[in-house]
């Protein structure tokens, strides 16, 4: 790590390189009280991540995250989130950020296609709930910074209470303001908060950071950086000390932060995050950020693994981020904004009917319940075979949700990618690809690069898949899997994963290793599709 060349330095710190990461194990301190879960963490294992039920952590924090899928990587497949663009004001720069507030192309943080008023605002999330009762979480994420304009985002909220109580409040932000505004946000019972935490140490921050608004003046370098850190790490503080759960995302920029995160990763769980979501850069040029311009690279998609498996046993880990537009509507990984602008909502005849969206969610449980049920028998069975016990694999699934595969390969935007073994399906990450099927036109120019984003997997399960791709993903060593459609996920990876057990064990096949796979970075979003 370089020194800062900044007067009045912190000492820098010394980090192992990637190849040298280890798990961080259960050593780390674990807050008695606070918005984390209170449990510890050991052997690798988060007992109340992202991926836990209601055995793994307390009433109360099963309560809220249960159907918030960002908070449970479970719950991301059955419910829906939406975020409205009321804040477009921010009080510090990143070099991986450039805010764009009329473009409907581009699937990253800080796009949107509309910035809208608080009245709109509500307006709109009672239109989008009445017409998706799986919707149960309205989130603030920008276009700027939540807090840097506080006054429309919590009348955005305030307003929001008294038309869909039903519906759980979220805000995130770069932290710089938080730790004024926590009373306000306890208020109006915002009970999940994100903060990007980049570095805890200034020297690596001023790396990310050029400058901050702070105290009514522009401060830059170092100074900034160290405000900045001061600001977050007391903000969460606070906030755990007043029982909000509390999200970490960190973007993971290789050369600058990437062996930093572990730090990161301790020092926020020291202060009791709930979730840490690391994430890769997003830079490609086009988009017009400082690291885009300069050529900094993204991480490829074993890197990015490498550091979330290096984090394991200490903050519970997200992995089920999409990066969204800070106007995304739908499930994770989908965005149906498109189908509820402003215009389109005078049109519609909104009725908020509380009962039928209860109604809808009981069901939506009992599929959960089936889910978890699959999943039990499953592990039960990779559990009583004895054929490569330690092997670990990597399986591409396709799916449109309801944690079931049910997507026809040509018809994919993102695959979801498990690690499968004989003691769990993990989920742990997702890759965007170009729709392969395109009535015919570019179809075979845009294979290689859907094999390219899965090529660290062993097999890919669809619902159906073509004799041209499946020839050519045997080609390239991924299996394509086409027997179990409609089963859950998990019951289907492990099914898969008990007979690749099975033919190595009966010498039919021998097991290789596969390659790295490339990050797609930016996304494919429906107004792209429709031109």
């Amino acid at each position: 790590m370089q020194a800062s060349t900044s007067a009045g330095s912190m000492p820098t710190m010394t980090y192992v390189g990637i190849g040298q990461i280890k798990p961080l194990g259960a050593r780390i301190e674990v807050p008695e009280t606070g918005g984390g879960c209170g449990t510890h963490g050991g052997d690798g294992k988060a007992s109340c991540g992202s991926s836990g039920g209601p055995d793994d952590m307390p009433q109360e924090i099963w309560d809220k995250v249960k159907n918030h899928p960002c908070y449970s990587e479970e719950a991301h497949h059955h419910y829906a989130r939406m975020h409205v663009a009321v804040a477009p004001a921010c009080n510090i720069q990143c070099n991986y950020c450039n805010r764009k507030y009329d473009c409907s192309n581009e699937s990253r943080p800080g796009v949107v296609s509309q910035k809208l008023t608080p009245e709109q605002a509500v307006k709109k999330v009672v239109a989008v709930a009445s017409e998706i009762p799986q919707m149960t979480v309205l989130g603030i994420a920008g276009p700027g910074d939540s807090l840097a304009s506080p006054k429309k985002t919590f009348e955005t909220f305030r307003m929001l209470q008294e038309q869909a109580p039903d519906i759980k409040l979220c805000l995130s932000t770069n932290g710089l303001a938080l730790p004024d505004l926590v009373d306000e946000i306890c208020k109006y019972n915002i009970d999940h908060v994100t903060i990007t935490i980049n570095m805890v140490d200034p020297a690596v921050g001023e790396k990310i950071y050029p400058w901050i608004f702070w105290n009514h003046k522009r401060v830059t370098g170092y100074e900034a950086a160290r405000i900045l850190h001061e600001r977050q790490m007391l903000g969460l503080e606070m906030l755990t000390a007043r029982g909000v759960l509390t999200k970490i995302n960190s973007v993971l920029i290789p050369g600058i932060n990437d062996e930093h995160l572990i730090e990161v990763n301790r020092e926020v769980k020291k202060r009791g995050a709930f979730l840490h979501n690391i994430m890769p850069l997003i830079s490609e040029a086009e988009h017009g950020t400082h690291f885009g311009l300069t050529g900094q690279r993204g991480p490829s998609a074993q890197e990015l693994k490498a550091v979330q498996d290096a984090c394991m046993g200490g903050a519970n880990l997200m992995r089920h981020c999409r990066q969204c537009r800070a106007d995304a509507v739908g499930l994770l990984g989908e965005d149906r904004s498109e189908e509820f602008t402003l215009d389109k909502i005078e049109q519609m005849e909104v009725v908020y009917d509380l009962d039928r969206r209860r109604q809808y969610q009981d069901k939506v449980e009992i599929e959960r319940q089936a889910q978890f049920a699959a999943k039990r028998e499953a592990l039960v069975e990779a559990a009583s075979m004895a054929a490569a016990d330690d092997l670990k694999v990597l399986v591409a699934v396709a799916t449109k949700g309801g944690g079931r595969v049910n997507e026809h390969f040509g018809h994919v935007t993102e695959f979801q990618i498990f690690e499968v073994s004989a003691t769990q399906a993990l989920f742990v990450g997702h890759r965007r690809v170009d729709l392969y099927c395109q009535g015919g036109y570019g179809d075979d120019e845009q294979l290689p690069s859907v094999v390219r984003a899965i090529n660290d997997c062993h097999a890919v399960l669809v619902a159906k898949i073509g004799a041209c791709p499946k020839d050519e993903l045997t080609q390239a060593g991924i299996e394509p899997v086409d027997q179990y459609v409609g089963e859950f996920i998990e019951k289907a990876a492990l099914a898969w994963f008990n007979d690749y057990r099975g033919r190595i064990a009966s010498g039919a096949i021998v097991h290789q290793g596969r390659g790295d796979a490339q990050i797609r970075q930016g996304a494919f979003t429906g107004a792209a599709e429709a031109a």
